[in-house]
């Protein structure tokens, strides 16, 4: 690993499955209707993804989505350094999806597939106690592999982030593994989102290898640090990764989050919000002011605190995205 690497040109670039999101709203009649896993994340074919679609009611939001492009929009949002690694298709949702992030200030420039799959969309059911609901075409975004990978870019990035759902496939994995250690050749730090239980649940024996070898920041909620452990109490999982990365940032919902380190526990409160209309993304831009401040230098305190603002910005409305500019919601908190 260089020990003195070059001024970084970004401070924080994202790999992750490159999505459009459709969000609904609906009553919870609709979850057991369509036979839907209630606040889990389910992997679907075309044609549940064309059913789905049309049984949504017809206020449906569409944007650019997928959980790392939503933490690499929210670093963009506090005034970070941005960019992002996905695969798209060459199609109207492809390109729709690479103008999107480029207009949030995160740099997008990969070359679009011009055969396969279309480009990927997650259709996101919210219900009126604010919990997301989510069934994922991953389309074109499934073939991301290591051949995918801009390793000068990587190493230009304070922080390579990687997307849990994006492990499904083992040339995915490979291309985790390659982008992990193209960000160490240059100096850099490896961060991890372990994004769903149930992809934890598929994956566990090479999540914790890569956790072990690979990753310096990671971030998990409750149950997916316990289902990584395979221990039965959240102060279990806190023992267990204590010290195996540099650091690991573990979402507890209202009660807040706790970063570890080998030498200390910190805990941080949650940033209340009035009322929960939708959960979608809060994980997500937890993990965009965690690594904002990270990428500043703050304290792991700060870093907390500016994840809990994210977060909480996003739950208030609609979508993965904050209403406003998170720089100026810290500026106005301060």
């Amino acid at each position: 690993m260089s020990a003195t690497p070059d001024p970084a040109t970004y401070d924080v670039l994202g790999i992750g499955n490159a999505l459009v999101d459709v969000l609904s709203t609906e009553e919870e009649s609709f979850i057991t209707e369509m036979e839907l896993v209630k606040g889990s994340m389910t992997l679907i074919d075309t044609d549940r993804a064309e059913e789905l679609y049309a049984a949504m009611g017809a206020d449906k939001t569409e944007m650019s989505g997928g959980s790392a492009a939503n933490t690499l929009s929210g670093v963009a949002s506090f005034g970070g350094r941005a960019a992002y690694i996905g695969r798209v298709k060459d199609d109207g949702l492809g390109k729709a999806f690479g103008h999107d992030l480029n207009s949030l200030g995160v740099h997008f420039s990969a070359d679009l597939a011009t055969d396969g799959d279309p480009t990927g969309r997650c259709m996101i059911v919210v219900t009126p106690d604010g919990e997301r609901t989510m069934n994922t075409y991953l389309g074109a975004s499934a073939t991301l592999c290591a051949d995918h990978l801009d390793l000068d870019l990587i190493g230009s990035a304070k922080v390579t982030f990687l997307e849990g759902y994006l492990f499904d496939r083992d040339d995915a994995k490979h291309a985790f593994r390659t982008a992990a250690a193209a960000a160490h050749e240059a100096g850099r730090k490896v961060s991890l989102t372990l994004s769903d239980s149930f992809c934890v649940d598929r994956h566990r024996d090479d999540f914790l290898a890569l956790v072990a070898d690979g990753v310096d920041i990671l971030f998990a909620n409750e149950e997916e640090i316990m289902k990584l452990y395979g221990v039965d109490t959240f102060d279990e999982g806190v023992d267990a990764v204590r010290g195996i990365c540099d650091i690991a940032a573990v979402t507890c919902g209202r009660d807040g989050s706790v970063v570890v380190t080998k030498d200390e526990i910190v805990k941080v409160e949650a940033h209340q919000v009035p009322k929960r209309v939708d959960t979608t993304g809060a994980g997500d831009l937890y993990a965009a002011g965690f690594l904002y401040g990270w990428s500043q230098d703050r304290p792991l305190a700060e870093c907390g605190r500016l994840g809990s603002i994210a977060a909480a910005a996003v739950i208030g409305h609609i979508g993965p995205r904050p209403g406003m500019s998170l720089a100026q919601t810290v500026s106005l908190l301060d």
